[in-house]
């Protein structure tokens, strides 16, 4: 448990609780640790002798990750299971921050973790929260079902229609959404060309809007400069950007 006297820049040991598979190239980690973080923010976790890489957190009270299996590292946690240790530093990073009283959330594949963890916020406040789950087919639909608990309203969408929905892309089932929900924000995470067009479409329609993106990130604060993005740092300024309604 983080408290005031320690140093998020130190690695604290985390021991898993709980693997649970999510779809068939993501699982969910439940960590015995809990962190004093807000939705967006992200955390480095450390394997000894492998690496250390940057996941946003799905939870916080517990610490819980959804991790694809994509490269060495994530192989690597695919083979932990309870009782196995990991350590993390965080939560560092700009987090989301909750505005309007309904509020759209686009979720494209693997963004769909730090989504749930403000769905969750947005609910115990007691706001009215509409999701698009996106991927590109039925079986990698990520966390419908905890979307679901939650109390939200969720939408899918595939890129080759086999969640029962004819064939779109993100963007084009949000721009749906947008006119027939008429939300007061939109927030999402998810691949850059999904994020950009996303952006594009805020400014359309004069909707502030929230986007966490991704980046290659070594140090998770500011100093390493491998996540630039223009002018800023995606570790240090983002991964959450605002864009002004």
């Amino acid at each position: 448990m983080r408290d005031g006297t320690w140093n998020p820049e130190l690695p604290l040991p985390m021991t898993i609780r709980e693997v649970r598979q999510e779809t068939p190239a993501v699982k969910r980690f439940v960590l015995d640790g809990s962190l004093n973080a807000e939705p967006g923010q992200f955390v480095m976790v450390w394997l000894p002798g492998i690496d250390e890489k940057p996941f946003s957190l799905m939870n916080a009270q517990p610490v819980t990750l959804a991790v694809a299996e994509v490269g060495r590292f994530t192989r690597a946690m695919h083979r932990l299971g309870q009782g196995n240790r990991l350590w993390l530093r965080g939560p560092f990073g700009q987090g989301f921050t909750l505005e309007g009283r309904h509020l759209l959330l686009a979720a494209g594949g693997y963004g769909a973790a730090p989504l749930a963890f403000l769905a969750r916020r947005a609910r115990e406040e007691g706001r009215r929260v509409a999701v698009l789950v996106a991927a590109r087919s039925r079986q990698h639909l990520l966390l419908v079902d905890e979307f679901r608990t939650l109390g939200c309203e969720v939408y899918t969408c595939t890129d080759d229609g086999s969640d029962g929905q004819p064939p779109r892309l993100a963007p084009q089932a949000v721009e749906e959404l947008l006119t027939s929900l008429r939300p007061d924000a939109l927030y999402a995470c998810g691949p850059a060309g999904m994020l950009d067009a996303l952006e594009a479409l805020a400014r359309e329609y004069h909707l502030p809007a929230q986007l966490s993106r991704e980046a290659y990130m070594r140090c998770g604060i500011g100093v390493c400069g491998s996540c630039t993005c223009g002018d800023q740092l995606v570790c240090r300024d983002g991964p959450v950007f605002r864009i002004p309604g």
